[in-house]
C-alpha cells in the first residue's frame, strides 16, 4: 500500500487498538495451552520469588554472585509478566484486543527487561570469570560498588535502548490493518503492519540491537572461553568435571536466550517469517525465565542448603 492510500485510510479511521492474533488453536487445544501456560507462569513466579527470598534471608548468600542472581530473578518475574498474563487472558476470555497505549507500554517494558537480562547475563559471566580465573582478587574485582555499578548500567542501557526502539516503531503510520500476527506487541510484527517506509527504522533498530545484544553476548562468550582454559588447568578430574558441569548448564540458558533473540532481531528483515518468530519468541520470552532459577540457582548446593535451613527454621 503506498503512502497516499495509507494517509487516506488513516484519515478515515485512526487506530486506537490492536488485535493480537496469537496462536491458531481449537477450543480443546486452547484449554490445554491455557493450562500449560498458567502452570509455567506460576512455576516461574514461584521459582524466582523463592530465589529472591532465600538471598534476602540467608547470610551465606550475601555474595556478588547471588546479588546478581537475585536481580536476574526479579527481572525474570517482570519479564514474563509483560507477555504471558495477557496471552492467558486472551486464551481464557477470547479478548485479543490491546489498546494502542497498552501495546506501546508492553513493547517498552518487554524490550527494557530483555535488554537488562542480556547485560545481567554478561555481568554474571564476568563474575564467574573473576571467581575462577582470579580467585585471589575476586573481592576487589567484584566489590559492592562494582556490582551496583553493573546493575545500574544494565538498567540505564536497557531503558535507553527500549525508549529508542519504541519511539522509532510507534512513530510510523498505521492504517491498513490493526491485526498483529503475534501473541504480544513485538517489533517485527508491528513493523509488518506499517504502511510507512520502514527501511530507516529497521536499519536503526538493527544497529542498536547489534550493540545491545551482540556486544554482551561476545563478552559472555569470552568469559566462558577464559573459564574453560582455566578449568583445563585444574589437576583433579573431579574438579574439572564439576566446573564444566556448571559452565555447561549456564551456557545452555545463555545459548537459548541469546540464540533466539539474535535470530529474531538481527537477521535480515527479508528472512522474517512471522509464524517462526511466534514460535521462537516462546523460548526467550517464556521458557528462559522458567529455566533460569532451575539452572542458575536450584542446582547449586549453596542455594539448596539455604533452602533447607530456611525450611528448618520455619518448622521451629
Amino acid at each position: 500500500m503506498d503512502s497516499t492510500t495509507c494517509t487516506q485510510r488513516l484519515n478515515q479511521t485512526r487506530i486506537t487498538e490492536f488485535v493480537l492474533i496469537g496462536f491458531s488453536l481449537d477450543a480443546k487445544n486452547k484449554s490445554l495451552f491455557f493450562a500449560i501456560g498458567l502452570l509455567v507462569y506460576l512455576l516461574t513466579l514461584a521459582g524466582n520469588a523463592v530465589i529472591i527470598m532465600l538471598i534476602g534471608v540467608d547470610q551465606c548468600l550475601r555474595t556478588p554472585m547471588y546479588f546478581l542472581l537475585g536481580n536476574l530473578s526479579f527481572v525474570e518475574i517482570c519479564y514474563i509478566s509483560t507477555t504471558l498474563p495477557k496471552m492467558l487472558w486472551d486464551l481464557f476470555l477470547g479478548d485479543k484486543t490491546i489498546s494502542f497505549i497498552g501495546c506501546t507500554l508492553q513493547m517498552y517494558f518487554f524490550i527494557t527487561l530483555g535488554s537488562i537480562e542480556c547485560l545481567l547475563l554478561s555481568a554474571m559471566a564476568y563474575d564467574r570469570y573473576a571467581a575462577i580465573c582470579h580467585p585471589l582478587h575476586y573481592t576487589i574485582l567484584m566489590r559492592q560498588s562494582i556490582c551496583r555499578g553493573l546493575l545500574a548500567i544494565s538498567w540505564i542501557i536497557g531503558n535507553i535502548n527500549s525508549m529508542v526502539h519504541t519511539a522509532l516503531v510507534f512513530s510510523l503510520t498505521f492504517g491498513h490493518s490493526n491485526e498483529i500476527d503475534h501473541f504480544f506487541c513485538d517489533i517485527p510484527p508491528i513493523l509488518h503492519l506499517s504502511c510507512s517506509d520502514v527501511f530507516l527504522v529497521q536499519l536503526m533498530n538493527f544497529t542498536i540491537s547489534v550493540c545491545v545484544i551482540i556486544v554482551p553476548f561476545s563478552l559472555t562468550l569470552l568469559s566462558y572461553i577464559l573459564i574453560v582454559f582455566a578449568v583445563l588447568k585444574i589437576r583433579t578430574a573431579h574438579g574439572r568435571i564439576k566446573a564444566f558441569s556448571t559452565c555447561a548448564s549456564h551456557l545452555t540458558v545463555v545459548s537459548i536466550f541469546y540464540g533466539t533473540i539474535i535470530y529474531t532481531y538481527i537477521r535480515p528483515s527479508t528472512n522474517h517469517s512471522l509464524e517462526e518468530d511466534r514460535l521462537v519468541s516462546v523460548l526467550y520470552a517464556i521458557i528462559t525465565p522458567l529455566l533460569n532459577p532451575l539452572i542458575y540457582s536450584f542446582r547449586n548446593k549453596e542455594v539448596q542448603g539455604a533452602l533447607w535451613r530456611t525450611l528448618g527454621k520455619s518448622r521451629l
